[in-house]
């Protein structure tokens, strides 16, 4: 699990001002929304191997959820990410000199506050832009963060994987992507992300990219299966907003919530399991999917790296890695890197 949110896009569909000093700039429509929906569910549904993408899970009950994911004692990346930060957010800013901080899959992120208040207080801080799915969540941050440190904020609603040239380039940027949200992509769609990030970054830019770290596969499927039960109930959630949206007739209990650790691709993968053979009906897709005993749903996978390995995914995409901060049991990594000239 990571917190970014993933959704369709096509031109914008509004451009507005809020509070003075805030920009709003919606660049996805309910109606293509809901067309990505219906498209992923056809297809992750229809396959041999049934699957559907993450970003799906987070309506208004699946972002409560994964915020008290967030809270578990076994859930480590949230508050190691945050003590790194509270460590070096002075010199990550320091190294930056960035006046504008940028950051994709955002919210109103305590973590990205840290950054803030230390380019704020070096009196560099000149503008923020955000870019998100959820445009309530980014409306209200935005307005936030304009009363927090008095500059000029550019929101995006949109899709972090086709919206990122709508993102304002005015100004030496640190560019952000946290929580670990990178490892929800396979490799080659990271891969065309990184290299298209790029493409939107000037010379003197940096990226700040945080990333789970490889470790004990013990520890990694805890983190995706507590004891509580609350990433259960995250992941059947998924069935609920199909349910919801679609008209489906989905049974969650009938669902059992399974973690596993991919040895081989170095990633957890996310499973609902059918608990016995069942047809589920779709009405507003006019679609029946069938289920044997015992077959799975994936519904995430969260790639895990070593500082190596994600050092070359960088400069394949034409960065160079500056530093890299840790913490001192080495489980996550934040890698701050610049575009290579």
């Amino acid at each position: 699990m990571a917190a970014g949110r993933r959704t369709g896009g096509e031109g914008a569909a509004a451009d507005g001002e809020g509070a003075e000093g805030v920009r709003l700039e919606v660049r996805i429509s309910a109606a293509a929304r809901r067309r990505e929906l219906e498209e992923d569910v056809r297809r992750g549904l229809g396959g041999v191997e049934k699957s559907l993408p993450p970003n799906w899970f987070y309506d208004d009950e699946g972002s409560r959820l994964f915020e008290a994911i967030t809270r578990l004692e076994e859930y480590y990346p949230t508050r190691t990410e945050a003590a790194i930060l509270t460590a070096h957010a002075g010199e990550i800013a320091g190294r930056s000199r960035a006046r504008a901080l940028a950051e994709l899959g955002s919210g109103l992120s305590e973590k990205t506050l840290l950054l803030l208040d230390a380019l704020a207080g070096d009196g560099r801080l000149e503008r923020i832009s955000t870019l998100d799915v959820c445009e309530e969540v980014l409306r209200d941050a935005a307005a936030a963060l304009h009363a927090r440190y008095g500059v000029a904020v550019h929101a995006v609603v949109g899709d972090f994987r086709r919206d990122l040239g709508a993102l304002p380039r005015e100004g030496r940027r640190l560019v952000c992507f946290l929580g670990g949200t990178i490892g929800n992509f396979a490799p080659a769609a990271r891969q065309r992300f990184l290299v298209d990030l790029e493409a939107t970054m000037a010379h003197d830019d940096y990226l700040l990219l945080g990333t789970d770290l490889v470790k004990e596969p013990a520890r990694l499927v805890a983190a995706y299966d507590d004891e509580a039960g609350v990433t259960a109930a995250f992941n059947r959630n998924l069935l609920v907003v199909l349910n919801r949206e679609l008209g489906g007739d989905f049974d969650p209990a009938a669902f059992d919530h399974v973690a596993l650790w991919n040895e081989k691709e170095h990633w957890i993968e996310m499973h609902l399991r059918a608990r016995r053979a069942q047809r589920v009906r779709l009405a507003a897709l006019d679609l029946t999917v069938s289920f044997a005993e015992g077959e799975s749903l994936l519904t995430e996978i969260s790639a895990k790296f070593t500082p190596d390995g994600i050092g070359q995914e960088l400069a394949a995409a034409n960065f160079v890695v500056e530093e890299r901060f840790t913490d001192p049991r080495g489980d996550f990594l934040l890698t701050l890197a610049r575009p290579y000239c």
